[in-house]
């Protein structure tokens, strides 16, 4: 399996950024790390592995990046409407940095999201906004709604809240979409979304399921036994819906 690394600086981010490239063709697989993780920790929690064989076959081709967590939610030396401002200009990263990179090395036209805890509500996020960029996406244990406080996971914009939280929380904007078009181009997405039955989020993913059948957006959700919010259970969700 051909691995590759790369970094450059991101003028957007005003620092350096780096990634991990697995694979050498197939569809495209942008990955989110957890709060926590960096652009090697799928590599490292054997995600990688798991996907191993589609990999090595040209079935997928996987983007490992970093996600920023330490610099936007979950930075409280920041002011609320600074940590979303920062996040707004990680994506502008993903859109006009990442993105593009992955178009030119690789031509296949399928782009898949996916993440894990944090990762996954970065994944949702970007996706539900720009539907058209992706072909689908597998959400792993996310929360989608960062102004939630469940168990010890608390409201990561400290009460603050304005547009710029609005459109980049999936429960909130879903429901007042009315573009035509963007819902178009929901629908046809694959959408998979996972947790655990005792899991934190699971009720933030069950009104996510709700809203989007809702809106006729097709779309799966599974729930698993116990509480999958962990590295063992991420490497079985990704080697049967990646």
């Amino acid at each position: 399996m051909r691995r590759e690394y790369r970094r450059w600086y991101s003028h957007r981010l005003q620092r350096e950024m780096e990634l991990l490239i697995f694979g050498h063709a197939g569809a495209k697989v942008l990955m989110f790390p957890t709060r926590d993780g960096r652009f090697w920790e799928y590599e490292q929690l054997n995600v990688v592995n798991a996907l191993a064989d589609k990999v090595t076959a040209g079935h997928l081709q996987l983007y490992c990046i970093e996600g920023l967590a330490r610099e936007t939610f979950y930075d409280r030396g920041r002011p609320p409407a600074d940590r979303i401002r920062r996040h707004a200009a990680f994506e502008d990263y993903i859109l006009y940095e990442v993105l593009p990179l992955m178009a030119w090395m690789n031509g296949h036209d399928c782009t898949i999201a996916m993440g894990c805890s944090l990762g996954a509500f970065q994944a949702a996020s970007l996706v539900f906004r720009h539907p058209h960029l992706f072909r689908k996406l597998a959400a792993f244990s996310g929360r989608y709604d960062l102004t939630l406080q469940v168990e010890n996971f608390g409201d990561l914009f400290d009460g603050y809240y304005g547009e710029d939280i609005y459109f980049h929380t999936p429960t909130h904007f879903l429901p007042n979409l009315g573009c035509d078009w963007r819902l178009e181009k929901l629908r046809a997405l694959d959408i998979v979304l996972t947790v655990g039955r005792d899991d934190p989020f699971l009720d933030n993913n069950v009104h996510l399921h709700r809203l989007l059948g809702e809106m006729n957006v097709r779309h799966q959700l599974h729930v698993w036994d116990g509480r999958a919010h962990r590295g063992s259970a991420w490497r079985a969700m990704a080697a049967l819906y990646v």
